[in-house]
């Protein structure tokens, strides 16, 4: 049966196109390590050639930020499953600790991925103008917590909210470096930081996950 119509070719976004090379890239960074991130294999891995990779990420800054964003868009995702709604500074904070006890335990491909990066930023400030950003709003989101908290009596009245967040944030992300072998483990951490900030009079117990 002749027909003159052309069969549909689907073509694939923009949008997907960038998350499928954002998506090859972490992937070769998880194997291979920031210094094995070549173009020419991420394009062979989405399926693409050098010069459509380049279209969308031309230069290695760009590429870096695209993964960047990824990271972002994830962790976002993840806060989204979770409401903060009517919580309490201190429930906040526990959920912040299950929210980053679940990546390490179930998405540790994230943690490798964005402290490569942020090692990577510190000898060179063209990335660290990407990674900033993002490690600074995570710190933010912890003083804010440590803020509200001092005002309805979850945390000690003399709490610095920076400080604490500087702490909580350097605390973690030791943690997830794993440079050396400790015999605290991830939950132990976060009940010496809760002990470290609460109000005297406020117990930890399983009700402030709730």
């Amino acid at each position: 049966m002749h027909s003159d119509s052309q069969p549909t070719i689907k073509r694939e976004s923009g949008d997907c196109r960038r998350l499928n090379i954002a998506a090859a890239a972490r992937a070769i960074i998880v194997e291979k390590g920031l210094e094995g991130l070549r173009t020419r294999d991420i394009a062979d891995r989405v399926g693409i050639n050098i010069a459509t990779l380049h279209y969308h990420v031309p230069s290695k800054e760009a590429l870096i930020a695209l993964v960047a964003e990824s990271l972002r868009d994830d962790f976002r995702t993840q806060s989204l499953r979770r409401s903060r709604e009517g919580k309490s500074a201190l429930q906040r904070l526990q959920i912040e600790f299950d929210e980053f006890r679940e990546t390490v335990h179930e998405t540790p491909e994230l943690i490798i991925v964005l402290t490569a990066l942020i090692e990577k930023a510190r000898r060179h400030p063209e990335i660290g103008t990407i990674m900033t950003p993002l490690y600074t709003h995570w710190r933010h989101q912890f003083a804010e917590i440590f803020r509200t908290g001092i005002a309805d009596g979850s945390f000690r009245a003399n709490l610095d909210p920076d400080a604490a967040a500087l702490i909580t944030t350097g605390a973690l992300s030791d943690y997830w470096r794993q440079w050396t072998v400790s015999p605290a483990s991830i939950d132990q951490v976060m009940a010496e930081l809760v002990r470290a900030f609460i109000a005297s009079q406020i117990p930890v117990s399983s009700k402030d996950r709730s």
